[in-house]
């Protein structure tokens, strides 16, 4: 099947915008709709991004589970990421997925998120992160900068506004590494003040 046959998928979610937020996180795309738990970002119950935010904020990697009814808890997680100042979205706003999986390496990217109008809605922003070496890849070249390593970042201006995309690890267990050892990475940024 070549990829004009394949369906092209449009974000399910609005982009999350808290007023005043000071940090914009970007994964590439949510996965398809029978992996959700909840009709928010990240909503793969086995995917660790709210667990490293457990593990980061409260020591506790359980603390938006609810392994009750296997997944997360909206109600407490929306108000914190208002309060920490966080807005998320995603870099593609429209894909094919090659395979069906939620693997970057599995998505052809059909239309990318304008991210620089979307940091315009964001005047308080001053950091960036990216989940993974695609939307770290589509970042990079809509800032015109070199992307960062892992951990590691890059600075770079948005009419005359100084700020820095950081590159974190993906948070899908897919990828190789401890869910410990990646929320040492997000904490470098989340929990130093840099936001």
């Amino acid at each position: 099947m070549n990829s004009e046959q394949l369906t092209v998928e449009s974000h399910p979610f609005e982009p999350f915008l808290p007023e005043g937020a000071r940090m914009l996180m970007l994964g590439t795309f949510p996965p398809s709709e029978k992996r959700w738990s909840m009709k928010f970002y990240y909503p793969n119950y086995i995917n660790d991004m709210w667990r490293i935010f457990g593990l980061i904020f409260f020591n506790d990697k359980d603390h938006f589970v609810d392994a009750t009814s296997k997944t997360f808890r909206l109600d407490e997680l929306i108000p914190f990421l208002k309060e920490q100042g966080i807005a998320l979205f995603d870099t593609a706003t429209r894909i094919r997925r090659t395979t069906g999986t939620a693997s970057d390496k599995d998505l052809e990217v059909v239309e990318e998120t304008d991210l620089c109008a979307m940091l315009r809605k964001l005047p308080e922003c001053r950091v960036v992160i990216t989940a993974g070496q695609l939307a770290t890849d589509i970042a990079s070249r809509q800032f015109g900068i070199e992307g960062p390593g892992v951990g590691d970042y890059t600075a770079f201006e948005l009419d005359g506004r100084k700020l820095r995309l950081y590159r974190m690890p993906s948070s899908s267990r897919a990828y190789p590494m401890k869910i410990e050892r990646k929320a040492a990475f997000y904490s470098s940024v989340l929990g130093s003040g840099s936001v």
